[in-house]
């Protein structure tokens, strides 16, 4: 038997960004949380937060997660400045510029990837349910073409 996972909300989320503007890190909002923020509004639970930071800010943006917040780390592809591990090491993820605008969680501008980014990020794995409606909610308001 496993504890149920609380959800995160958008409360939640603007509580992580304020305590990682207090220590000066810069962050950008990946995922679920990170396809609601462009689109500005929640459309669906989420069990997470995938952020992107800078790698000479990694020290800081731990503390203050896994210090005063009791958050704590589930995936470990930490980037290197622009550039990204991945599955494949001899092929790093190097991030456009392009990639990194904002959206809105909870009426407040947020840093996130941008609708191409996020689509990208979705490929080369069979899809979930969570997977298959943000790319609908990517087709819906921006028109954007997905790979599912």
């Amino acid at each position: 038997m496993s504890k149920p996972v609380r959800a995160m909300t958008a409360d939640d989320v603007l509580t992580v960004l304020a305590l990682l503007h207090e220590v000066r890190a810069e962050v950008w909002i990946g995922g679920g949380w990170g396809i609601d923020a462009l689109i500005g509004e929640q459309t669906r639970t989420h069990r997470d937060l995938d952020l992107m930071h800078r790698r000479e800010q990694e020290d800081a943006v731990l503390a203050a997660l896994n210090g005063a917040a009791g958050f704590v780390e589930t995936l470990d592809w930490r980037p290197v400045r622009a550039q990204q591990a991945s599955l494949e090491p001899s092929r790093p993820f190097i991030y456009p510029s392009s990639c990194f605008v904002t959206g809105t969680i909870g009426g407040t501008t947020v840093p996130c990837l941008s609708a191409e980014q996020q689509v990208y990020f979705h490929q080369g794995y069979e899809p979930t349910d969570r997977d298959r409606h943000d790319m609908a909610q990517l087709r819906r308001v921006f028109g954007i073409a997905t790979h599912f």
